[in-house]
Protein backbone atom coordinates (compact mmCIF):
# COMPACT_ATOMS: atom_id res chain seq x y z
CA UNK A 1 0.00 0.00 0.00
CA UNK A 2 2.79 2.38 1.28
CA UNK A 3 4.69 1.74 -1.84
CA UNK A 4 1.67 2.52 -4.27
CA UNK A 5 1.22 5.78 -2.53
CA UNK A 6 5.01 6.64 -3.40
CA UNK A 7 4.78 5.45 -6.71
CA UNK A 8 1.65 7.78 -7.44
CA UNK A 9 3.57 10.68 -5.09
CA UNK A 10 6.45 10.32 -7.69
CA UNK A 11 4.46 10.43 -10.89
CA UNK A 12 2.61 13.87 -9.73
CA UNK A 13 5.60 15.09 -8.91
CA UNK A 14 7.72 14.26 -12.24
CA UNK A 15 4.03 15.44 -13.74
CA UNK A 16 4.27 18.71 -11.70
CA UNK A 17 8.30 18.87 -13.26
CA UNK A 18 7.64 18.22 -16.72
CA UNK A 19 4.92 20.63 -16.91
CA UNK A 20 7.01 23.63 -15.47
CA UNK A 21 10.03 22.21 -17.74
CA UNK A 22 7.58 22.84 -20.93
CA UNK A 23 6.31 25.99 -20.31
CA UNK A 24 9.94 27.09 -19.85
CA UNK A 25 10.90 25.54 -23.17
CA UNK A 26 8.32 27.78 -24.98
CA UNK A 27 9.32 30.91 -23.45
CA UNK A 28 6.05 31.00 -21.13
CA UNK A 29 6.49 32.36 -18.04
CA UNK A 30 6.63 29.31 -15.55
CA UNK A 31 3.22 29.51 -13.32
CA UNK A 32 3.63 29.58 -9.84
CA UNK A 33 -0.28 29.52 -9.50
CA UNK A 34 -3.41 30.53 -10.38
CA UNK A 35 -5.52 33.20 -9.92
CA UNK A 36 -9.14 32.54 -9.07
CA UNK A 37 -10.92 35.58 -10.43
CA UNK A 38 -14.28 34.05 -8.30
CA UNK A 39 -16.51 37.43 -7.81
CA UNK A 40 -14.15 40.13 -8.19
CA UNK A 41 -16.39 41.05 -11.00
CA UNK A 42 -18.81 42.40 -8.69
CA UNK A 43 -18.26 46.03 -6.67
CA UNK A 44 -16.94 45.87 -3.39
CA UNK A 45 -19.99 46.57 -1.30
CA UNK A 46 -21.95 43.22 -3.20
CA UNK A 47 -18.68 41.31 -2.20
CA UNK A 48 -18.77 42.15 1.44
CA UNK A 49 -22.49 41.67 1.53
CA UNK A 50 -21.71 38.42 -0.04
CA UNK A 51 -19.12 37.70 2.40
CA UNK A 52 -21.42 37.97 5.36
CA UNK A 53 -23.91 35.96 3.56
CA UNK A 54 -21.68 32.97 2.64
CA UNK A 55 -19.92 32.97 5.87
CA UNK A 56 -23.74 32.80 7.81
CA UNK A 57 -24.27 29.97 5.22
CA UNK A 58 -20.76 27.87 5.87
CA UNK A 59 -21.41 28.29 9.50
CA UNK A 60 -25.19 26.69 9.23
CA UNK A 61 -23.85 24.14 7.17
CA UNK A 62 -21.27 22.72 9.36
CA UNK A 63 -23.31 23.50 12.69
CA UNK A 64 -26.03 21.48 11.00
CA UNK A 65 -24.20 18.48 9.61
CA UNK A 66 -21.89 18.50 13.13
CA UNK A 67 -25.56 18.71 14.83
CA UNK A 68 -26.89 15.80 13.01
CA UNK A 69 -23.19 13.65 12.91
CA UNK A 70 -22.87 14.43 16.77
CA UNK A 71 -26.93 12.91 17.67
CA UNK A 72 -26.55 10.02 14.95
CA UNK A 73 -23.55 8.81 16.72
CA UNK A 74 -24.20 9.20 20.68
CA UNK A 75 -27.96 7.79 20.41
CA UNK A 76 -27.56 4.00 20.60
CA UNK A 77 -31.30 3.90 19.04
CA UNK A 78 -29.81 5.49 15.76
CA UNK A 79 -27.42 2.62 15.13
CA UNK A 80 -29.39 1.14 12.29
CA UNK A 81 -27.93 0.97 8.71
CA UNK A 82 -29.77 3.68 7.08
CA UNK A 83 -28.65 6.26 10.07
CA UNK A 84 -24.64 5.17 9.79
CA UNK A 85 -24.82 6.60 5.68
CA UNK A 86 -26.36 9.80 6.99
CA UNK A 87 -23.33 9.64 9.47
CA UNK A 88 -21.05 9.62 6.52
CA UNK A 89 -23.07 12.52 4.34
CA UNK A 90 -23.06 14.74 6.88
CA UNK A 91 -18.92 14.16 6.83
CA UNK A 92 -19.20 14.61 3.11
CA UNK A 93 -21.08 17.85 3.59
CA UNK A 94 -18.67 19.13 6.19
CA UNK A 95 -15.39 18.51 4.43
CA UNK A 96 -17.00 19.38 0.75
CA UNK A 97 -17.90 23.10 1.89
CA UNK A 98 -14.61 23.14 3.74
CA UNK A 99 -12.55 22.35 1.13
CA UNK A 100 -14.00 25.67 -1.11
CA UNK A 101 -15.98 27.67 0.84
CA UNK A 102 -12.98 29.01 3.47
CA UNK A 103 -10.73 29.89 0.12
CA UNK A 104 -13.68 31.63 -1.63
CA UNK A 105 -14.42 33.74 1.39
CA UNK A 106 -10.61 34.99 1.96
CA UNK A 107 -10.87 35.80 -1.49
CA UNK A 108 -14.01 37.62 -0.89
CA UNK A 109 -11.90 39.96 1.41
CA UNK A 110 -8.15 40.23 -0.15
CA UNK A 111 -6.56 41.68 -3.19
CA UNK A 112 -4.55 38.67 -3.61
CA UNK A 113 -7.18 35.75 -5.43
CA UNK A 114 -3.98 34.16 -6.03
CA UNK A 115 -3.61 29.94 -5.25
CA UNK A 116 -0.33 27.66 -5.44
CA UNK A 117 -0.61 25.24 -8.19
CA UNK A 118 0.08 22.71 -5.40
CA UNK A 119 -3.12 24.41 -3.68
CA UNK A 120 -5.18 24.01 -7.23
CA UNK A 121 -4.52 20.65 -6.94
CA UNK A 122 -5.65 19.23 -3.54
CA UNK A 123 -8.63 21.57 -3.67
CA UNK A 124 -10.07 19.86 -6.93
CA UNK A 125 -8.85 16.33 -6.14
CA UNK A 126 -10.76 16.51 -2.68
CA UNK A 127 -13.74 18.59 -3.97
CA UNK A 128 -13.99 16.30 -6.48
CA UNK A 129 -13.41 13.12 -4.03
CA UNK A 130 -15.94 14.26 -1.72
CA UNK A 131 -18.86 15.45 -4.04
CA UNK A 132 -18.49 11.68 -6.16
CA UNK A 133 -18.26 9.77 -2.62
CA UNK A 134 -21.70 12.03 -1.67
CA UNK A 135 -23.13 11.26 -5.01
CA UNK A 136 -22.33 7.14 -4.43
CA UNK A 137 -23.63 7.43 -1.01
CA UNK A 138 -26.71 8.61 -2.02
CA UNK A 139 -27.04 5.68 -4.52
CA UNK A 140 -26.14 3.48 -1.79
CA UNK A 141 -28.75 4.52 0.68
CA UNK A 142 -31.87 4.48 -2.35
CA UNK A 143 -30.31 0.97 -2.08
CA UNK A 144 -30.64 0.45 1.38
CA UNK A 145 -34.14 2.24 1.24
CA UNK A 146 -34.88 -0.56 -1.72
CA UNK A 147 -34.25 -3.40 1.22
CA UNK A 148 -36.21 -2.28 3.85
CA UNK A 149 -38.99 -1.86 1.87
CA UNK A 150 -39.32 -4.67 -1.19
CA UNK A 151 -36.81 -7.25 0.80
CA UNK A 152 -37.58 -6.68 4.88
CA UNK A 153 -37.26 -10.30 5.77
CA UNK A 154 -33.51 -10.40 4.71
CA UNK A 155 -32.84 -6.87 5.46
CA UNK A 156 -30.86 -7.70 8.49
CA UNK A 157 -28.16 -9.64 6.59
CA UNK A 158 -28.23 -8.04 3.55
CA UNK A 159 -27.72 -4.58 5.60
CA UNK A 160 -25.22 -6.28 8.03
CA UNK A 161 -22.30 -3.78 9.82
CA UNK A 162 -19.96 -6.16 7.84
CA UNK A 163 -21.50 -5.28 4.84
CA UNK A 164 -22.47 -1.70 4.93
CA UNK A 165 -18.73 -1.21 6.09
CA UNK A 166 -17.63 -2.62 2.79
CA UNK A 167 -19.81 -0.93 0.64
CA UNK A 168 -18.99 2.80 2.20
CA UNK A 169 -15.40 1.94 2.05
CA UNK A 170 -15.54 0.84 -0.96
CA UNK A 171 -17.36 4.13 -2.36
CA UNK A 172 -14.17 5.77 -0.56
CA UNK A 173 -11.98 3.86 -2.39
CA UNK A 174 -13.70 3.79 -6.07
CA UNK A 175 -14.44 8.20 -5.37
CA UNK A 176 -10.92 8.84 -4.45
CA UNK A 177 -8.65 6.66 -6.87
CA UNK A 178 -10.65 7.66 -9.76
CA UNK A 179 -10.74 11.00 -8.76
CA UNK A 180 -6.36 10.56 -8.38
CA UNK A 181 -6.30 9.60 -12.22
CA UNK A 182 -8.09 12.24 -13.60
CA UNK A 183 -6.17 15.15 -11.38
CA UNK A 184 -3.03 13.65 -12.85
CA UNK A 185 -4.19 13.46 -15.97
CA UNK A 186 -5.21 17.18 -15.67
CA UNK A 187 -2.09 18.36 -14.25
CA UNK A 188 0.07 17.24 -16.14
CA UNK A 189 -1.08 19.48 -18.78
CA UNK A 190 1.10 22.42 -19.75
CA UNK A 191 -0.86 25.64 -19.12
CA UNK A 192 0.75 28.33 -21.19
CA UNK A 193 -2.24 30.86 -21.57
CA UNK A 194 -3.63 33.18 -19.06
CA UNK A 195 -3.37 31.83 -15.28
CA UNK A 196 -6.87 33.35 -14.33
CA UNK A 197 -9.30 30.62 -13.63
CA UNK A 198 -13.42 32.70 -14.12
CA UNK A 199 -14.64 30.91 -11.14
CA UNK A 200 -14.17 30.64 -7.45
CA UNK A 201 -12.61 27.74 -6.58
CA UNK A 202 -10.85 25.01 -8.98
CA UNK A 203 -13.30 23.16 -11.24
CA UNK A 204 -12.77 21.38 -13.83
CA UNK A 205 -13.89 23.02 -17.25
CA UNK A 206 -12.39 26.31 -16.10
CA UNK A 207 -8.77 24.86 -15.44
CA UNK A 208 -8.64 23.09 -18.86
CA UNK A 209 -9.51 26.11 -20.61
CA UNK A 210 -5.95 27.56 -19.43
CA UNK A 211 -4.15 24.60 -21.15
CA UNK A 212 -2.80 25.09 -24.69
CA UNK A 213 -2.89 21.76 -26.04
CA UNK A 214 -5.41 19.30 -26.76
CA UNK A 215 -7.53 18.30 -23.75
CA UNK A 216 -9.80 15.76 -25.73
CA UNK A 217 -8.28 12.69 -24.12
CA UNK A 218 -9.03 14.63 -20.70
CA UNK A 219 -12.33 15.39 -21.87
CA UNK A 220 -12.44 11.37 -22.08
CA UNK A 221 -11.45 10.49 -18.91
CA UNK A 222 -13.34 13.61 -17.30
CA UNK A 223 -16.45 11.64 -19.18
CA UNK A 224 -15.67 7.97 -18.07
CA UNK A 225 -15.22 9.18 -14.49
CA UNK A 226 -18.83 11.25 -14.37
CA UNK A 227 -20.62 8.38 -15.79
CA UNK A 228 -18.77 6.33 -12.59
CA UNK A 229 -19.73 8.31 -10.10
CA UNK A 230 -22.90 10.15 -11.30
CA UNK A 231 -24.73 8.52 -13.88
CA UNK A 232 -24.39 4.93 -12.45
CA UNK A 233 -25.42 6.01 -8.78
CA UNK A 234 -28.51 8.42 -10.52
CA UNK A 235 -29.74 5.00 -12.32
CA UNK A 236 -29.76 3.03 -9.03
CA UNK A 237 -31.78 5.43 -7.14
CA UNK A 238 -33.69 6.14 -10.22
CA UNK A 239 -34.36 2.22 -10.71
CA UNK A 240 -34.74 1.40 -6.53
CA UNK A 241 -37.59 4.00 -6.41
CA UNK A 242 -39.55 2.47 -8.91
CA UNK A 243 -39.34 -0.87 -7.36
CA UNK A 244 -40.01 0.98 -4.10
CA UNK A 245 -43.06 2.71 -5.51
CA UNK A 246 -44.39 -0.34 -6.91
CA UNK A 247 -44.62 -2.30 -4.00
CA UNK A 248 -46.01 0.35 -2.06
CA UNK A 249 -49.15 0.76 -4.05
CA UNK A 250 -49.82 -3.35 -3.59
CA UNK A 251 -49.27 -2.39 -0.19
CA UNK A 252 -52.61 -2.99 1.87
CA UNK A 253 -52.52 -0.98 4.68
CA UNK A 254 -52.63 3.06 4.56
CA UNK A 255 -50.33 3.14 7.66
CA UNK A 256 -47.78 0.84 5.74
CA UNK A 257 -47.33 3.07 2.59
CA UNK A 258 -47.42 6.52 5.13
CA UNK A 259 -44.98 4.76 7.10
CA UNK A 260 -42.42 3.75 3.56
CA UNK A 261 -43.23 7.23 2.27
CA UNK A 262 -41.78 8.80 5.22
CA UNK A 263 -38.57 6.72 5.25
CA UNK A 264 -37.88 7.93 1.54
CA UNK A 265 -39.27 11.08 1.48
CA UNK A 266 -36.09 12.90 3.11
CA UNK A 267 -33.73 11.04 1.11
CA UNK A 268 -35.47 11.49 -2.05
CA UNK A 269 -35.32 15.76 -1.55
CA UNK A 270 -31.76 15.42 -1.11
CA UNK A 271 -31.38 13.34 -4.02
CA UNK A 272 -32.79 16.33 -5.87
CA UNK A 273 -30.91 18.62 -4.54
CA UNK A 274 -27.96 17.23 -5.37
CA UNK A 275 -28.32 15.49 -9.07
CA UNK A 276 -30.64 18.87 -9.89
CA UNK A 277 -27.73 21.35 -8.82
CA UNK A 278 -24.36 19.11 -10.15
CA UNK A 279 -26.47 18.32 -13.56
CA UNK A 280 -27.29 21.95 -13.84
CA UNK A 281 -23.59 22.98 -13.02
CA UNK A 282 -21.72 20.21 -15.30
CA UNK A 283 -24.38 21.04 -18.03
CA UNK A 284 -24.01 24.44 -18.37
CA UNK A 285 -21.78 25.46 -21.54
CA UNK A 286 -19.49 28.31 -19.06
CA UNK A 287 -19.49 26.79 -15.83
CA UNK A 288 -17.61 30.42 -14.90
CA UNK A 289 -20.47 32.32 -15.82
CA UNK A 290 -22.45 34.23 -13.19
CA UNK A 291 -25.28 31.50 -13.83
CA UNK A 292 -22.69 28.71 -13.07
CA UNK A 293 -20.98 30.15 -10.50
CA UNK A 294 -24.62 30.75 -8.30
CA UNK A 295 -25.53 27.13 -8.98
CA UNK A 296 -21.75 25.97 -8.28
CA UNK A 297 -22.30 27.70 -4.37
CA UNK A 298 -25.85 25.65 -4.52
CA UNK A 299 -23.76 22.41 -5.03
CA UNK A 300 -20.91 23.67 -2.40
CA UNK A 301 -22.96 25.60 0.11
CA UNK A 302 -26.43 25.82 0.33
CA UNK A 303 -27.19 22.04 -0.65
CA UNK A 304 -24.66 21.23 2.54
CA UNK A 305 -26.86 24.01 4.79
CA UNK A 306 -30.34 22.44 3.73
CA UNK A 307 -29.69 18.67 4.74
CA UNK A 308 -29.49 18.84 7.84
CA UNK A 309 -32.66 20.27 8.07
CA UNK A 310 -34.24 18.33 5.11
CA UNK A 311 -33.23 15.11 7.51
CA UNK A 312 -34.12 16.60 11.51
CA UNK A 313 -37.19 18.29 10.45
CA UNK A 314 -38.43 15.65 8.23
CA UNK A 315 -37.24 12.42 10.72
CA UNK A 316 -39.07 11.51 13.35
CA UNK A 317 -36.49 9.39 14.86
CA UNK A 318 -34.00 12.11 14.63
CA UNK A 319 -36.31 14.81 15.79
CA UNK A 320 -37.13 12.71 18.95
CA UNK A 321 -32.98 12.04 19.48
CA UNK A 322 -32.59 15.66 19.35
CA UNK A 323 -35.06 16.41 21.35
CA UNK A 324 -34.24 13.71 24.33
CA UNK A 325 -30.38 15.64 24.01
CA UNK A 326 -31.83 18.90 24.65
CA UNK A 327 -33.96 17.78 27.09
CA UNK A 328 -30.70 15.95 29.16
CA UNK A 329 -28.86 19.30 28.65
CA UNK A 330 -31.62 21.41 30.30
CA UNK A 331 -31.96 18.97 33.24
CA UNK A 332 -28.49 19.01 33.63
CA UNK A 333 -28.22 22.73 33.20
CA UNK A 334 -31.29 23.13 36.19
CA UNK A 335 -29.85 20.63 38.49
CA UNK A 336 -26.09 22.76 38.78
Amino acid sequence: MMAGFKDIYSHLSLCFRLNGELMASENQTVMSGFILLGFSDLSPQIQRFLFVLLLLFYVLAVTGNLLVLTILTVDPVLHTPMYFFLRNLSFMEISLSSVVIPKSLANLLSEDRSISFLGCTLQMYFAFSFGSEESMLLGIMAFDRYVAICNPLHYSTIMSNRNCVSMAVGSWVISAGLQLVQIIFIFSLPFCRSKVIHHFFCDIPPVLKLSCVDTYFNDIVCMAVTVVVILIPLLVILSTYIYIISTMLRMNSREGRSKAFSTCSSHLAVVTLFYGTVLLVYLQPDTGSADGRILAMFYCLVNPMLNPLVYSLRNKKVKGALRKRIWRIKTTCCRQ
